[in-house]
């Protein structure tokens, strides 16, 4: 993706159709057992939940490849993720100072780093070529949306670049940019301006790799169908992560 603001929403009818084919798979696959819930019951991460096939397909229909201007590639099953009223509640699994993040920072993030070994150090894991969500239930504008940061992303790939130097690219899904990601993270805070991002069906957004983003907590008086506010995630993978800093994609 070449767009400066690092993203891009589009609205077909075949999106429409897609999501109301994959609708009543992703209720089935999300489960009311409180165990599969973090932050205090309000978030269902599902990963791989939703049984798509590798070309994106959901029952009979294809997933709309050229409605969103992308070329099909091999996908994983779909994250669903879903939240729900009074998102964010605070989890056994979270930190206080994680917590207050959550709430006050919608979670900002980039995709793709992982926290390792006890220190939870970043380190590109999951390098992928791209973020597509599309929404599959109504949701009020309110029901915690997706939230992202426009032009994050150059920000993002200058600094991981700059951690990255003197390090053969082979070796670097093994090199911690822990300091590098958060100062870049301070920079877009200050910098890009945050845009929050609802979305209906029958849309999709597209997000670049390394666009900086989260969620919104759930405002007061936001309506979400049952379970939750759902969106179809997908992140297909790279095989390197020179591939992911590439700036011609």
């Amino acid at each position: 993706m070449r767009d400066a603001l690092g993203w891009r929403q589009v609205r077909t009818a075949a999106l429409a159709g897609w999501a109301a084919a994959a609708w009543p798979l992703a209720r089935r696959a999300v489960t009311t057992s409180q165990e599969d819930w973090r932050c205090g019951g309000t978030w269902f991460v599902g990963l791989d939940a939703l049984p798509n096939d590798p070309s994106g397909r959901v029952a009979d229909v294809a997933f709309p490849w050229k409605d969103i201007g992308l070329s099909a590639v091999p996908v994983h099953p779909a994250q669903l993720s879903v939240l729900r009223a009074g998102y964010p509640q605070r989890g056994i699994e979270e930190t206080e100072a994680g917590f207050r993040f959550r709430r006050d920072r919608d979670a900002a993030h980039l995709d793709g780093l992982l926290p390792i070994g006890p220190e939870k150090r970043r380190m590109v894991k999951e390098p992928h070529a791209w973020i597509v969500g599309v929404p599959l239930n109504r949701a009020d504008a309110g029901a915690s949306p997706l939230v992202i940061w426009e032009g994050s992303h150059l920000i993002m790939r200058t600094a991981l670049r700059a951690a990255f130097a003197g390090h053969a690219p082979e070796t670097w899904e093994n090199v911690d940019v822990t300091e590098a990601y958060q100062a870049a993270r301070r920079e877009v805070f200050a910098t890009c301006r945050r845009v929050e991002l609802p979305g209906q069906v029958g849309e999709a957004v597209i997000l670049h790799r390394l666009l900086i983003h989260g969620v919104a907590p759930w405002a007061a008086g936001a309506e979400a169908e049952a379970p939750g506010r759902m969106v179809a995630y997908f992140r297909p993978v790279l095989t390197s992560v020179a591939d992911w800093l590439r700036d011609d994609v």
